[in-house]
């Protein structure tokens, strides 16, 4: 959970299934905290409980089976989660697992995931449940019920070997979303499994003594120090499950459909020590060297690169070693142009001519604020960054600078930019090794409201300064009237709005936009391309924050309510 702290903030909790437990003693076991500290929260409960016996018994280590008969969460069936909150509120009784209870061990279960479904109203519905205020605002709440149904069906018709494959092979092909869901079943059964695109990631190891599964390759690697090739990927539409006699197998859930891995977890949202995501992140910034070398006039002398901390870091791995492949090239063709007429002198100066990089922006504050609540967001950007003084030529210099991506860009405006242009450079040229997002997500990542983009906000004042704002209330009667007889999930309208303005058109509005009142410096926006996009992260070809090409009908639902909402004004999620 540590090495995975990465893809949640907003809580924890763990779940435990303890084996051959006697009739009438407790054997699922459940700990949440959304403190700020979960984690830490969640194990000092546990430690607390292991120092109590020890001072009874100072030598329980020794003896586990004393000690499982006596630490509530330690079982041989493990589930831990790190709560990201894209639904809900950010308070405890959000925070996974979530646990059905029953008298009858094979019927109970507890569930985490990284998901996001899109089709809550209607599970509830089938699975004849009026859902409560707490329920509605819960995807997994809504997916707990139509597993647990078909869990009970399972135990009904074979009661001593429940088939876990055939009940998710009925509950799973129910969800519309992105996904990769973990469970454990109080028979000492436990199961995980992935949606049929591979939206989200899944990763196992097995070995003789453990069967573990993780979203982060990176993090099984580390945590049981085996190699790259032992962690194994658990492929769209599989099953992984182990059961209670240790019998371990992966079984296909759903028919696997066309390969959509969300390409955002490569940008941003995994670790970067994963060696395959370390690559590709290096390729994202490499492949934005011509871009930049176009923007800056191929003027090395006077350009410094730098990146914006903490998670662009590798992407300006990639960019620098561009800028040195292109320096080598000019050293090479100047040295071969002199000719006979070369002095020691000019060679040396030309030979030692550098890239020149400083880490210009420090971040003070040790929190991701993408994925921060909205209500804290906006307070922390103002505060998260400070700049290195003395680092630039005034009026000289030229800033580069690279992120990772750019979504809403409040940090930039509010932080960033006004910082770096203390430091009075020639210009500020700020790039995303990410493409323009543009269009919003529903398959586990909190990005829902229109709104709140700065690629949709810059086109909306583009429409505006050029007269096209009809163009709205157009999209808007179309999307009332599709939502009306049904069909809002049959094609993503917002797509129309971005037509009328080039990919050039819009990054320079977003630099207008990024760019406080107050500063003088020139400021110029460049973003990745589609094309390279694809050509750094082959494998996770998911692009639909940047296309609006969804790979779910319910994407298309999602990003046409979303743009309801928008222009009657509502400030809610479009799912």
């Amino acid at each position: 959970m540590e090495k995975q702290h990465n893809r949640g903030q907003d809580g924890a909790g763990v779940a435990s299934v303890k084996l051959n437990v006697e009739p009438g003693h407790p054997f699922l076991h459940r700990i949440r905290s959304s403190t700020n500290q979960p984690i830490a929260d969640i194990f000092s409960k546990i430690h607390a409980e292991l120092a109590e016996l020890e001072k009874y018994q100072p030598d329980i280590t020794k003896h586990p089976g004393l000690m499982k008969g006596h630490i509530s969460s330690l079982g041989e069936l493990l589930l831990g989660h790190l709560r990201y909150g894209t639904q809900g509120k950010n308070n405890v009784e959000f925070c996974h697992p979530f646990i059905k209870r029953h008298t009858i061990p094979a019927r109970n279960l507890a569930l985490a995931g990284n998901f996001n479904l899109i089709n809550t109203d209607e599970l509830f519905a089938l699975a004849n449940i009026e859902p409560g205020e707490f329920q509605k605002q819960s995807d997994l709440a809504a997916m707990m019920e139509v597993i647990h149904h078909f869990q009970v069906q399972a135990d009904e018709a074979a009661p001593e070997n429940l088939d876990v494959a055939g009940l998710l092979r009925k509950a799973v092909p129910l969800f519309d979303g992105g996904f990769t869901v973990g469970g454990l079943i109080g028979n000492g059964d436990g199961f995980v499994f992935r949606d049929a695109n591979g939206i989200r990631p899944a990763y196992y190891y097995i070995d003789d003594e453990i069967v573990v599964a993780a979203s982060e390759r990176s993090a099984i690697r580390t945590v049981f120090n085996v190699g790259e090739n032992e962690v194994l990927e658990l492929m769209p539409g599989m099953g992984l499950i182990a059961k209670a006699d240790g019998n371990v197998f992966t079984e296909k859930i759903l028919e696997p459909k066309e390969r959509r891995a969300c390409s955002f977890e490569r940008i941003y949202f995994s670790r970067g020590s994963d060696e395959k995501i370390y690559r590709e992140r290096i390729a994202l910034g490499y492949n934005l060297s011509e871009q930049i070398l176009n923007a800056i006039d191929y003027d090395l002398k006077n350009t410094i690169f730098s990146f914006i901390p903490n998670t662009a870091e590798v992407a300006f791995y990639g960019l620098w070693k561009g800028m040195e492949d292109f320096l080598k090239k000019i050293k090479i063709q100047r040295i071969l142009a002199w000719g006979n007429d070369v002095t020691e002198e000019k060679l040396s100066e030309m030979i030692n001519r550098k890239v020149r990089i400083e880490k210009i922006a420090i971040k003070d504050v040790k929190m991701r604020t993408f994925i921060t609540a909205d209500t804290s967001r906006n307070e922390m950007v103002q505060h998260v960054y400070d700049v290195t003084y003395g680092t630039v030529t005034k009026n000289v210099d030229t800033l580069v600078v690279i992120d990772d991506s750019i979504v809403r860009g409040t940090t930039l405006k509010e932080s960033i930019i006004r910082m770096l242009s203390r430091l009075e450079p020639k210009k500020i040229i700020v790039i995303s090794s990410a493409p323009q997002i543009r269009y919003p997500d529903c398959y586990g990542i909190d990005m829902s409201k229109l709104k709140d983009f700065i690629a949709f906000r810059a086109v909306i004042e583009l429409m505006k300064e050029r007269g096209k704002e009809d163009c709205l209330q157009e999209l808007y009667e179309k999307c009332k009237e599709m939502q009306r007889i049904g069909k809002l999930d049959t094609e993503n309208v917002v797509r129309q709005v971005y037509k009328l303005f080039t990919t050039e058109e819009i990054s320079d509005k977003i630099a207008q936009l990024i760019t406080p009142p107050e500063c003088t410096v020139p400021v110029q926006v460049i973003y990745q391309t589609i094309e390279s996009l694809h050509l750094a992260c082959p494998t996770n070809t998911g692009d639909w924050y940047f296309t609006g090409n969804y790979p779910t009908p319910g994407g298309n639902r999602v990003v046409n309510k979303a743009f309801i909402n928008y222009m009657e004004g509502k400030n809610i999620r479009g799912y």
